[in-house]
Formats: C-alpha cells, sequence, structure tokens
C-alpha cells in the first residue's frame, strides 16, 4: 500500500493522519506518479480547515515532482520514466505516489533537482503572473511585498530586482530581513517593531507606491490600501492572517481610486499554453541561475503536521519541501 497524509475532517494540523490509501490505476488522460519531492504551501492550510472547500476524505497537497511509472489511455506527449512536476488541482500531494490528469504536468530538466522543483512550481508560477501579469512590474518601479522572507517573497526579491523594481519588504524579525536583503529587497520593514505604512512613507517620501503584494489578507489589508499611489493596485493573493470580509468599496473611491484584484495561480495558468508559459518563464529563470530557489527547511511527509504548525506560526522561511 501506499502511505499518504489524509484528513477526514476540517480544523487544525491535528486532522493530518499519515496512513495507508489505495491509489489505483490511471483513467483516460492520467498518469501515475511516484513522487520524489512535495512542496508545501499555505493553500494546504486553507484546504484542511475547510476554507477552502474540499470533498471529505481527501489527501492535501497541489505541488510535487515525481517519475510517470504508469500510463493511461489518450495519453500523449508523456511516456514511463519521464520526470514532471506540477502546481494545479485535484490536490492529492502529499502522498508517495497518486494518479493525475496529464493537463497539468510538466517535464522537468536534468538542470533542476527534485527538491528544487518540488519548491518552485506553485510559488515560482505565482511570482511569475504577479510580477508579469497582474501587475506587469517595469524598470523604475517602486513595489511594496509583504512575506518579503517567505516562498514567494523571496523569488519574487529576485525577480523584482532583476526587472529593475525597487522591493520594499516586509518581514517579522531581523533574521528575516537579512534573509530578504540577501535576495533583493532594496528596504526590508520588521512589522513587529515598525508601522509598515509609516515607514513606506518615509521610504518612498510620501508618494506611496503603484503596487502592493500582499498574501497576508486581515491584518494588513486597509493599511495596504494607504500605501498606494492613486489609481494604485492591491494585489492580494492569499490571506495568512484569515480571509478579508466587509469591505465597504467606497473605500478605494475615498483612498485614491484604487483598485484591488484578488488572483488566482489556477485562473492565470487556466489553459495549457498559460501553463506553459509561465513554467518555461519560471525555468529559465532559475535555471541560469536569476532566481535561486531558498529551500528554508524540509520534513519528512510523515511530519506534515509539525510542518503545517511551523508555516502558520511563521516559523519557516523560504519554501519547504517533504522528503520521502
Amino acid at each position: 500500500m501506499t502511505k499518504a497524509i489524509t484528513f477526514s475532517e476540517f480544523g487544525g494540523s491535528e486532522v493530518l493522519k499519515w496512513t495507508d490509501v489505495d491509489v489505483g490505476s490511471p483513467a483516460s488522460g492520467e498518469v501515475r506518479i511516484k513522487h520524489q519531492a512535495v512542496g508545501l504551501n499555505f493553500i494546504d492550510v486553507y484546504f484542511r480547515t475547510g476554507l477552502y472547500p474540499a470533498p471529505l476524505p481527501n489527501i492535501p497537497g497541489m505541488e510535487a515532482v515525481g517519475t510517470i511509472e504508469e500510463i493511461g489511455t489518450d495519453v500523449t506527449g508523456f511516456a514511463i520514466g519521464d520526470r514532471v512536476a506540477y502546481a494545479c488541482p485535484p490536490i492529492g500531494a502529499y502522498s508517495e505516489e497518486r494518479v493525475m490528469p496529464v493537463s497539468g504536468l510538466i517535464k522537468v530538466p536534468d538542470t533542476i533537482d527534485d527538491q528544487t522543483a518540488a519548491a518552485m512550481m506553485l510559488q515560482g508560477m505565482t511570482t511569475e503572473y504577479l510580477l508579469q501579469r497582474s501587475f506587469h512590474v517595469k524598470p523604475g518601479d517602486t513595489i511594496l511585498f509583504h512575506a518579503a522572507a517567505g516562498g514567494v517573497g523571496l523569488m519574487a526579491c529576485q525577480w523584482a530586482k532583476h526587472i529593475g523594481a525597487t522591493v520594499i519588504g516586509t518581514v517579522g524579525s531581523e533574521e528575516k530581513a537579512a534573509l530578504a536583503k540577501a535576495h533583493g529587497c532594496d528596504h526590508t520593514i520588521n512589522y513587529q517593531e515598525e508601522d509598515f505604512h509609516e515607514k513606506l512613507m518615509e521610504i518612498t517620501e510620501g508618494k506611496g507606491v503603484p503596487v502592493v503584494y500582499d498574501s497576508i489578507g486581515k491584518d494588513t489589508f486597509e493599511k495596504s490600501l494607504d500605501c498606494l499611489q492613486p489609481r494604485g493596485l492591491l494585489v492580494s493573493y492569499g490571506n495568512a492572517s484569515g480571509p478579508v470580509t466587509g469591505v465597504d468599496i467606497g473605500m478605494l473611491a475615498a483612498k485614491g481610486s484604487l483598485y484591488v484584484t484578488r488572483p488566482t495561480l489556477m485562473t492565470y495558468n487556466a489553459s495549457r499554453e498559460e501553463l506553459e508559459k509561465s513554467a518555461s518563464d519560471l525555468m529559465t529563470m532559475v535555471g541560469n541561475g536569476t532566481v535561486k530557489v531558498n529551500i528554508g527547511q524540509s520534513y519528512h511527509l510523515s511530519e506534515a503536521a509539525k510542518a503545517h504548525d511551523d508555516l502558520e506560526n511563521r516559523k519557516t522561511t523560504g519554501s519547504t519541501v517533504f522528503t520521502l
């Protein structure tokens, strides 16, 4: 039998169980993958708690790398032995093996190792669409990126710096500030010690920024709006502190005719063409060394509950990988 992390009810990390599962055989358009490494992302927490709906019982996880071991009917472009990665639904990556539709798979070049591939797909393609499509960052732009020492944050700091932007990042400790600066962040703001809005206005000489990237949600939403220039854009792409609710849309007018978007990777990479372009851009940036994937910690997959606790308590830095 295959071992996997399962959950049969929504709740805290204690609902995650290391159990035997029956993977089954691939149907039409599917393959069976033996995983080499699995990525941890905050979206896994959202499914575990029930913030994002999922049928029960289930297996969490949306990102992994592995080798194709069996192929179903009507599969073209992939073969047994191919090394592939993915970062998309359906959830189920926290497993030694799984069946997966080929529509979401990307072949991984030999130049990228298993742990890097597992750590980079979801966060890296998120970085790609945030900087290139949600808001097209240009040379000379100044941007604010919350959680700059997180997995997306460290990639975004490097990518934005490569574009020629000035990056202001919020962090929760001096250690995280040093890490963000080492990855291209020009100015760090420790939100535990400083008001990030006041400090940003000091850095920008009262001008604000054209875009704020916010994965924190409830705790930072309103002050993030205050950091924007007139007609600026708040890209709210996560809710680590809880979802943003009860927003008075008139606030956007009062604060300067602002824009707010709540994007998802699944929407931005909905078509095969978009997925392949996003993955190609990411692999180019990682492959040529422009973006270095920082794996801050790793856990055996059976330790998923501890990994979730550490992620939620902001004890992690960079990307997190499960080994098998």
